[in-house]
């Protein structure tokens, strides 16, 4: 799999340039760029068929649970419950790391673009209360998108309101989301089913 475009829309108080910071950049990295499809192919390549029609398309949530369990090879700990707010205690967080005292969190996006926003704005919070240091989205290229379940997230909608989360003043953190793509498409390909161990994909 390949990481297309990284957008950083916090990066304060010089966490982004410590040692910590590059040891969890790079397991993001490689979590991510280790997805494969088929299986031991070397590469990604999803099933040349839109997921606009019911049935059709790959599944989202094994690509995610695929990098989750390497994540969690590396020393992150997955489903994350982390009190950041308000009035309503959030949704577990994806992955966290400890980081600078704090923790650095990954989601990784299964949802519509609703669930993106949902997951930048907790992310933020976090950042502005102090509890987290850092925190990064994954989602898919417009391109990418095509090829999955019908009306997944993807970067292309939520890049407009990116200036909302830079106009932000924090102390310290880092706040970026991660473009994602295949490697190729193929009519020869199964489809990703809905469901499958993300240990498949690997």
């Amino acid at each position: 799999m390949k990481i297309m475009q990284v957008e950083r829309l916090i990066d304060v108080g010089g966490f982004s340039s410590t040692q910590e910071w590059k040891t969890i950049e790079s397991h993001i990295f490689s979590a991510i760029q280790s997805i494969q499809w088929p299986p031991d192919s070397g590469f990604f390549t999803l099933r040349d068929e839109s997921g606009k029609k019911r049935g059709e398309g790959s599944g989202v949530k094994p690509i995610k649970e695929a990098c989750m369990q390497r994540l969690s090879s590396l020393g992150w700990k997955l489903e994350t419950c982390v009190d950041v707010a308000t009035l309503k205690r959030p949704g577990p967080i994806d992955a966290t790391i400890c980081a600078d005292n704090r923790l650095f969190c990954l989601e990784w996006e299964t949802g519509n673009i609703s669930s993106s926003h949902r997951a930048i704005n907790k992310m933020a919070l976090g950042i502005l209360k102090g509890i987290f240091i850092g925190g990064a989205l994954v989602l898919p290229t417009r391109a990418m998108y095509k090829y999955l379940t019908d009306r997944i997230g993807n970067f292309a909608e939520i890049e407009p309101y990116f200036a909302l989360w830079r106009a932000l003043r924090v102390e310290a953190g880092l706040l970026m989301v991660i473009a994602i793509e295949h490697d190729a498409v193929s009519g020869s390909v199964p489809r990703i089913p809905k469901g499958t161990d993300g240990r498949a994909l690997q």
